[in-house]
């Protein structure tokens, strides 16, 4: 379990430092890299025999390389889509919903035909296909290694540009990257202990399976149908979606305890599922909109390493609970108030950004403005100068 846990943490964790290896070398460098660290990592887990050097082939490498694949999958869409980028998050998001549904029963039947060692080299095709994915990367906004390519040798940015905690003056997004691990401090305590509280009420007599065949099922559809709905969203107010899929998610949460049918329970994983969907795959195209394509890659790095503290801290308080409660009711209660607290805090966000926005035309229209006049004031200096001389060489 903490091998695991590990890994889960590390890719979240490793995002702020991927983005700024992504704006230095650009999206195909650190995608290629990422997928061989990944491979290295699970090819040599699979030669391991004990617990403790997983801690390092699994946990940190197998993790560390899966980040650095990730988040420039995301980061290289909007360098093609404008128009249709939440469509296409959806669609690529989506395929983690594909893979959440059919691969537990591809490892079932791989681990008891083959073992574990050998699932592990096999799943080793699915790294380097990532590999070989990566050099498709070809990112349309320059990064630091191109720019300096062109003119030489490379040399290290600046420092504040290495790590730019410049989009944290933008207030909209500060109010969105705090406000989201805010809420997920509950949003993730189903998905750890739902199978455990199916078993504590039901027993054996339920397929706790068909729950995570829901989730991963409607997850995949909500990619697919909120995608495609943001785009029809303009600006800032796709925020609006995350308010929403915060707001259901930490009410199904609430609902949990109060069913008493095996029915009830996947009707409530059902629409945990579409909107668990909504909140992931409109992630990217609310960053490109508050901090804009050059700035993106390390918004999302800062904002997924701000999430691996509530993913990491919120289910182990609440099998705390259990064990002090006997009962995970007091759990799933509380895991549906932070949803709801961090909506609430988003939904400032499409107000906040469209006065960032105003300020920013009305100092351009008074740049503009100021430079006519300067403009103006040196044509009437420079026709009165020209008046003198004009009339002292008419009279010569």
């Amino acid at each position: 379990a903490w091998v695991s846990s590990l890994s889960m943490g590390m890719v979240f964790f490793c995002s702020p430092i991927v983005s700024i290896f992504t704006d230095m070398f650009g999206c195909r460098k650190v995608a290629v890299i990422g997928a061989a660290v990944g491979f290295a990592g699970l090819l040599s887990s699979s030669f391991v025999s004990t617990i403790e050097p997983l801690y390092f082939t699994y946990g940190i490498l197998f993790a560390c390389g899966c980040s650095f694949a990730y988040q420039p999958s995301l980061v290289i869409l909007g360098h093609y889509f404008k128009q249709r980028l939440g469509l296409v998050n959806g669609i690529v998001t989506a395929g983690s919903s594909l893979f959440t549904v059919s691969l537990p029963f591809l490892l079932r039947v791989l681990i008891d035909s083959v073992g574990l060692y050998n699932t592990l080299r096999v799943l080793c095709i699915l790294m380097f296909i990532l590999f070989l994915a990566g050099f498709t990367y070809k990112p349309l906004v320059s990064s630091a290694k191109d720019k300096e390519g062109e003119k030489g040798k490379f040399r290290f940015p600046p420092q504040k540009k290495i790590c730019n905690f410049s989009v944290f003056k933008v207030l909209s997004y500060r109010i969105w990257a705090f406000g989201i691990p805010a809420a997920l401090f509950g949003y993730f305590v189903p998905y750890v202990h739902l199978m455990k509280h199916v078993k504590d009420r039901f027993g054996d007599s339920v397929p706790e399976e068909v729950l995570l065949l829901c989730l991963g099922i409607t997850s995949g559809v909500g990619r697919l149908i909120f995608g495609r709905v943001a785009d029809y969203i303009p600006g800032a107010k796709k925020v609006y979606l995350q308010v929403a899929s915060f707001f259901f998610i930490g009410l199904m949460s609430m609902m949990i305890p109060l069913c008493h049918v095996f029915g009830g329970l996947i009707a409530v994983c059902l629409f945990m599922g579409l909107f668990d969907g909504c909140f992931i795959c409109i992630m990217a195209p609310i960053a490109f909109e508050l901090v804009g394509a050059q700035d993106v890659s390390q918004a999302i790095g800062f904002l997924l390493g701000l999430m691996s503290v509530p993913m990491t801290v919120g289910p182990p308080i609440a099998g705390l609970l259990r064990d002090q409660l006997g009962t995970y009711d007091v759990a799933f209660y509380l895991a549906g108030v932070p949803p709801l607290i961090g909506g609430a805090i988003l939904c400032v966000i499409p107000w906040v950004h469209e006065r960032q926005k105003l300020k920013e035309r009305a100092r351009s229209v008074d740049r503009e403005t100021t430079e006519k006049m300067l403009e103006n004031e040196n044509t009437v200096v420079l026709d009165t100068m020209e008046k003198p001389v004009k009339e002292m060489e008419s009279g010569v």
